[in-house]
């Protein structure tokens, strides 16, 4: 069976979109009604969408929040291509097919753990559901090219967490890379957990730093993906195994969550 055969084996439906709102030039938030899906899903999986019209493959969305109440996720995505393009002219009032909620999402501590989460451009929104679980004793540093790429910024200050926003370029915020606040941040105070999503650099320069700290770090890997069941290829990644041997997972079946300390950082 092929791998989208597979994929269009399992349970996917329509589900009504409920709202739809452009976060920047090229991020855009979507509200899902999916009380079946949003009761079962966690704090760092993701869903797979199918864009309407000619496409083949789905495109991964992290989750970016989960209103169990309301039954609703909210997704935040980039157009990057035709796929995500189209995904962005989905309104209120259409309908999405949506697969999910697929992926080894974060271990969450009790809410009274002290935990750092470190957003890089788009892997940010994955960030939004922890720091809600964690509020006040949460810490997030989000980094982005420059101040008209940034999102999100109001919704992490209503949960409560002390919020640092870093840029490139220096247009707003702390003027350098998320690392630095975060180093800062661990010599002044003890850390129970880090959660990272971004760009691998950035993950692996923030393991660097947990690990040298001793703190536990989980990260959470962005990769291209073609099924999003563990059926292809291309989604692999190289982690260690207890004896110190190498073994390739899948980001979107093992992942894409992952302790830090079990990647292989190349480079």
């Amino acid at each position: 069976m092929c791998m989208n055969e597979i994929a269009n084996s399992l349970p996917s439906l329509r589900y009504p979109v409920r709202s739809m709102t452009q976060l920047n030039m090229t991020v855009w938030s979507m509200v899902i009604d999916c009380p079946a899906v949003t009761a079962k899903a966690q704090e760092g999986q993701f869903v797979h969408l199918l864009p309407d019209g000619n496409y083949v493959l789905r495109r991964p969305i992290s989750i970016c929040e989960i209103d169990r109440k309301a039954g609703t996720l909210r997704l935040v995505f980039e157009v990057r291509g035709e796929g995500t393009k189209t995904l962005s002219q989905v309104r209120a009032g259409d309908t999405i097919d949506l697969l999910g909620p697929l992926g080894h999402g974060f271990t969450l501590l009790a809410p009274s753990a002290t935990a750092v989460m470190i957003g890089g451009g788009i892997g940010t929104p994955p960030m939004l559901p922890l720091a809600q679980h964690y509020g006040k004793n949460a810490t997030v540093i989000c980094g982005f090219r420059n101040q008209g790429a940034a999102i999100l910024q109001n919704d992490f200050a209503a949960t409560g967490a002390d919020t640092l926003l870093c840029t490139d370029d220096g247009s707003a915020g702390h003027h350098g890379l998320v690392t630095e606040p975060l180093a800062a941040l661990l010599r002044e105070k003890k850390v129970d957990i880090i959660y990272a999503c971004g760009p691998m650099p950035m993950l692996k320069a923030v393991a660097a730093l947990a690990k040298e700290s001793g703190v536990r770090c989980e990260v959470s890997l962005e990769e291209r993906m073609g099924c999003g069941l563990g059926a292809c290829l291309v989604c692999a990644c190289n982690l260690y195994l207890a004896d110190g041997g190498i073994h390739a997972g899948h980001v979107c079946k093992d992942g894409p969550v992952f302790d830090a300390e079990r990647v292989v950082w190349n480079g």
